[in-house]
């Protein structure tokens, strides 16, 4: 694979530190959400997953949409809903992921086609697949 951008961040105290990008354009605190035991009011992890993920989910259907001569609605929108649990084996912690996905005033049918072209070329859909459930309603 030939790089097109990389990105540095560093974290420091866990759950309850920080993170900063190199750049300094992310610098945010972070904090254990009160269901996992933590103080909350602060930033989690999870959060920053879905974020990453649904922003990237969006780039990869509108990449989708202009390669495949796709109408893409302008408010399209990605909502992701990011659970965190303990494994089935016992062996750890495990994600969830739960899409969103309205594209106002597309067929359903076209729309889930769309979302399944572009979960092929989302980079976080290929790094997560067969490792976290992922799924995806048309709103």
């Amino acid at each position: 694979m030939k790089t097109l951008y990389s990105t540095k961040v560093s974290a420091t105290g866990g759950r309850d530190g920080k993170a900063v990008s190199e750049d300094g354009l992310l610098s945010v605190a972070l904090a254990a959400p009160k269901e996992l035991g933590g103080q909350g009011g602060a930033t989690n992890p999870e959060q920053l997953f879905a974020a990453g993920y649904s922003a990237c989910f969006i780039g990869a259907i509108k990449f989708v949409g202009n390669r495949d001569k796709i109408a893409v609605p302008a408010g399209l929108s990605v909502t992701a809903t990011v659970g965190i649990g303990a494994r089935d084996d016992g062996e750890g912690f495990g994600l969830t992921v739960d899409f969103v996905v309205s594209l106002p005033g597309m067929d359903k049918a076209a729309a889930e086609d769309l979302l399944a072209r572009a979960h092929k070329v989302c980079p976080y859909s290929h790094a997560t697949k067969g490792n976290i459930p992922v799924t995806t309603t048309v709103a």
